[in-house]
């Protein structure tokens, strides 16, 4: 039982190792985006679509809104199962 348990964790360990190789070597190189043609576009539309002086600003609330949303419905879900978990309870 410990031999086949110490078996099925040497193989997962040998997957995530190959996947994370096979990642970083299909990585692109640091600096030098494959096709920039969205960025370009962000930059040149943003601030007559959106409305925002800053483009950064414009992607994040008004381009990608529902995933900031969700991003802050996972977090706040995260906080509350965190004070839940590590709330007392008053004994009388």
């Amino acid at each position: 039982m410990k031999n086949a348990r110490n078996l099925i964790a040497a193989t997962a360990l040998a997957i995530c190792a190959v996947f994370l190789i096979f990642s970083s070597i299909m990585m692109h190189p640091f600096g030098k985006p494959s096709d920039s043609s969205m960025d370009d576009y962000i930059i040149s539309n943003a601030q007559n679509e959106t409305g925002a002086n800053n483009a950064v600003t414009s992607v994040v609330f008004d381009y990608r809104g529902f995933d900031t949303l969700a991003e802050a419905t996972v977090l706040f879900t995260a906080v509350a199962g965190v004070i839940m978990l590590f709330r007392r309870e008053k004994h009388e």
